[in-house]
């Protein structure tokens, strides 16, 4: 209902700043207008409904008609979603556009559903998201139209990502124990090759790491990773990147490009 009220009270005050802005152009005496608040004296009536204009517009509820951004009713869950689709809501804030993201999810407990999130996203970041791409939400099971875009330097939502991963075949097995349950340690790229093999829009790469713990000698190792199209780079030769191995096997090892809170 308040949305509701929001939406006529934003519409009636456009339609003030178009006749306004009309009656400028066209030499329309403002002794004659047809507004309140338009004398010719003064700024004053302008100014106050321009400016309650701009505010309802970029806080009265992040919108294109208002959108439909809210917050995550009742108690929340952590699941990682699909993005399914993108579109330009049309809405623009300091340059930056607005997009609705699609999202479908697969709870623990009953039936896939997607879920909406509405966002700004810069320029430079919106080719990172792609159709396909995993997300990490916060959802409701009781209000599944809207989501909530999940902090990723949480454990728990991390822990939710891994097993994401696990679960399609994108850590290989053989590697899973590195990986949740190993020291994480520096590495670098020595050799990269692609497999050809590609699993939920991501690419395998073949590495040879070189291993680097504070402190301790270097090994070589070599391992698999996936990886989406715009990450390949950042497992090119020389790369920085971070390794996973348990001390009893320190020849399987786990890659990633991010450094982990508390390893």
């Amino acid at each position: 209902m308040i949305r509701i009220v929001l939406l006529v009270v934003w519409l009636v005050l456009s339609a003030w700043l178009v006749i306004w802005t009309g009656e400028g152009l066209f030499g329309v005496n403002q002794r004659e207008s047809i507004l309140p608040f338009s004398g010719e004296d003064t700024l004053g009536g302008p100014i106050f409904i321009g400016v309650a204009w701009g505010l309802l517009l970029t806080l009265g509820g992040t919108m294109s008609g208002f959108g439909r951004r809210r917050k995550v009713r009742g108690e929340s869950q952590i699941g990682v979603g699909r993005l399914v689709e993108i579109s330009r809501t049309g809405l623009t804030v300091n340059d930056v556009p607005q997009y609705d993201l699609f999202i479908r999810v697969t709870p623990g407990v009953g039936e896939d559903f997607v879920g909406q999130l509405r966002m700004l996203v810069d320029h430079s970041e919106i080719g990172a998201l792609q159709v396909g791409q995993p997300i990490p939400v916060r959802y409701s099971l009781s209000d599944q139209d809207t989501v909530e875009l999940a902090d990723i330097t949480d454990p728990a939502v991390r822990d939710a990502m891994l097993q994401w991963r696990i679960e399609r075949g994108l850590i290989d097995p053989r590697l899973v124990r590195a990986r949740t349950s190993g020291t994480q340690v520096p590495a670098s790229v020595l050799e990269v090759r692609p497999t050809g093999r590609r699993l939920e829009g991501q690419s395998e790469l073949a590495l040879k790491v070189l291993m680097a713990p504070e402190g301790a000698a270097t090994w070589e190792a070599d391992t698999t990773v996936f990886a989406f199209p715009e990450a390949i780079s950042r497992f090119q030769v020389g790369a920085p990147i971070w390794a996973f191995y348990r001390r009893e096997d320190p020849h399987t090892v786990a890659v990633t490009v991010e450094k982990e809170a508390g390893r």
